[in-house]
């Protein structure tokens, strides 16, 4: 039998003048439909965020967002906004003819998965969310400034990046190099941010995990298009995902949190599930921002059993909430 967790198929679509996209169709044809979508924003998909999946259950398709991976062209967030990300995951749906599907993020994933949810609730069949990102000004403010109350020996290299005069804004200082037209400025922006970033997701990043994710085009990617979103509050109304939830609170959800994700806190996440209090929340112990490995895998493989089962299309199984 053929590995499951490489894509069936791959394929482009081209999704506006500028942007084309790269969309992954991976498991069962058959099988419970799912659209699984990366974080960042813009730090791109990989088979390993699919693995939590029992792939003979389920049929999940990703792709790389605008300016995302594989996705061209690069780094770019002209007509890169929350409302074009809905537009195109709805393209893939119809190209696909899926009428409904499980909607999963992770990170920025998450935001756009109730962004998405709320806008097009009836294509969707439940959700399943982690590490929560609501975009709003304090989730921004945490990352930007709140974070160095864990890293502030990291957290000092960010900011001594930035001269003196503008660290009481390290968002807008960032996005002005990020987007200042001088290609050395903005990798070295992009390899400042996105270092710090490396180093704050995991409880022990490794020297690979830091070199991977500073790879130039990628790190250029999610740093410029990660301050694009936040300058732009991710060009959604102040507190609307909690205040639209009755869109979507009807239909089976599993919200997965590490207690100790130090790059989205559980802070955002409890404010969800105290809004949503129909949703499972499973709270991961061990844990902090990284999903595809250890007690985050295994919970997040519980909770796509748990709502395979909630949608009626698997047989029940054990999958004890993780605490």
């Amino acid at each position: 039998m053929a590995d499951l967790h490489i894509a069936r198929n791959m394929f482009r679509l081209k999704v506006s003048d500028i942007h084309d996209i790269a969309v992954y169709d991976y498991g069962n044809p058959d099988g419970v439909p799912a659209v699984f979508l990366h974080g960042g924003p813009g730090a791109g998909t990989s088979a390993k965020q699919v693995a939590s999946f029992d792939l003979e259950t389920y049929r999940v398709i990703t792709f790389d967002q605008r300016g995302a991976g594989q996705s061209t062209p690069i780094a770019e967030i002209k007509d890169n906004t929350t409302q074009d990300l809905i537009a195109d995951i709805e393209r893939i749906r119809e190209a696909l003819n899926i009428e409904r599907w499980l909607v999963c993020g992770g990170s920025w994933g998450s935001c756009l998965s109730l962004a998405y949810g709320q806008a097009h609730p009836e294509r969707c069949l439940g959700f399943r969310i982690h590490g929560i990102f609501l975009a709003q000004k304090e989730d921004c403010d945490w990352w930007f400034h709140g974070s160095r109350a864990i890293f502030p020996d990291h957290w000092q290299a960010f900011a001594e990046f930035i001269p003196e005069d503008e660290r009481g804004d390290l968002l807008t200082a960032y996005y002005k190099r990020l987007t200042c037209g001088d290609g050395a400025i903005e990798q070295a922006a992009a390899q400042s941010l996105r270092g710090f970033s490396a180093k704050t997701q995991t409880f022990e990043p490794s020297t690979d995990h830091v070199t991977t994710l500073l790879q130039p085009d990628a790190a250029l990617a999610v740093s410029r298009i990660f301050t694009h979103y936040c300058m732009n509050n991710a060009f959604l109304p102040a507190g609307s995902l909690l205040n639209n939830l009755d869109r979507i609170r009807h239909l089976p959800a599993e919200i997965v949190q590490a207690r100790y994700d130090t790059v989205t806190p559980m802070m955002t996440a409890w404010a969800l599930k105290t809004a949503w209090p129909e949703a499972g929340f499973t709270i991961v112990t061990l844990a902090n921002h990284q999903s595809t490995t250890g007690p985050m895998f295994d919970a997040l493989s519980a909770a796509s059993q748990r709502l395979a089962q909630a949608v009626g299309l698997a047989a029940p199984a054990n999958t004890t909430p993780v605490n």
